[in-house]
């Protein structure tokens, strides 16, 4: 399941999360390495610059996506030679980060900012903040009170992949799914139907699972679903039109793929005689549901619709 939602995070912020076109990320090696322009030192003691395009900096992203900067951090950081002095910057631009996304409505109490960091910065941090590096401990630098959690390498990999994810993840609900306006939805009182269904709340502490933002994409569904059932599946040959359902997670009621074909075929109706018609309206088995899935792939394919979306 989290490598499905890695593939998919990766996927939309490849394709959209850029303001000049498609710029491929990896999860977390690219994201670590382009949240700033670095000076660092090698083993070998010669000095490199690793340079990114301005374009297709992560905090270039953030601007894209946030519409004007995060407080404090600017689209193109320069860090400092010194590895620690880079350390305690890159920790304090993280810290930021999160701190800026949580007041947003994130998510993000699990992630601390060191997860965050390169293998070599996060050693230089659990150094500093265990006294094992002599000479390079302030009190700027640690943080009293906090946990150190000391990971080896592969750990703190894992680690730190699933904390960009957790990260991007935020990034979407927070400054994406915000620009979601319930005012494009139709008119409930034109629907007779959805007056003996249970409503969803869009009020901010209506729910402790989805934000305000993803309740309005479930009412959404919901209206659209109820309105067009009965126009795609009218001419079922594979049980006929579906029955009315309440709508209520982004999971286990869009299985069937009969809930997205709903939307689908509400923009691009001439789908419905090629691809919705041959779906199976009552599904009861595995196969059934594959086949559905395959049915709605297909038609996001026929109209080539630019997302890697895989059954």
């Amino acid at each position: 399941f989290f490598q499905k939602t890695l593939t998919a995070v990766k996927s939309w912020f490849t394709l959209f999360g850029w303001s000049k076109g498609q710029n491929p990320i990896s999860v977390p090696h690219s994201l670590r390495r382009d949240v700033c322009i670095v000076q660092l030192t090698v083993a070998q003691e010669k000095d490199f610059k690793l340079t990114v395009d301005r374009d297709k900096g992560f905090y270039e992203m953030l601007l894209h996506l946030n519409g004007q900067p995060i407080p404090g951090i600017a689209a193109s950081q320069s860090l400092p030679p010194n590895p620690v002095d880079r350390m305690f910057q890159l920790h304090w631009q993280h810290s930021e980060l999160l701190s800026f996304l949580r007041s947003q409505g994130a998510s993000l109490s699990h992630v601390m900012p060191e997860f965050l960091l390169a293998p070599e910065d996060y050693k230089i941090w659990t150094e500093v903040n265990t006294g094992l590096r002599k000479g390079s401990m302030r009190s700027s630098g640690k943080l009293s009170g906090t946990p150190i959690f000391i990971l080896e390498h592969r750990t703190f990999e894992t680690m730190s992949k699933r904390a960009w994810t957790d990260v991007l993840l935020q990034i979407f609900k927070v400054l994406v799914l915000p620009r979601v306006s319930s005012r494009t939805a139709p008119d409930p009182s034109s629907l007779e139907s959805l007056h003996n269904m249970p409503g969803i709340k869009s009020e901010p502490l209506s729910s402790n699972v989805y934000s305000r933002y993803e309740r309005t994409v479930l009412i959404w569904l919901n209206k659209q679903y109820e309105k067009n059932r009965k126009i795609v599946w009218k001419d079922s040959q594979r049980g006929g039109i579906p029955p009315t359902r309440w709508i209520v997670n982004f999971d286990q009621d869009l299985l069937d793929g009969l809930v997205l074909a709903a939307q689908v075929a509400a923009y691009c109706p001439y789908l419905i005689p090629t691809h919705f018609i041959k779906m199976y309206t009552n599904p009861k088995t595995h196969e059934q549901l594959l086949h559905n899935s395959l049915v709605l792939v297909k038609a996001l394919h026929s109209i080539n619709l630019d997302v890697d979306v895989k059954v």
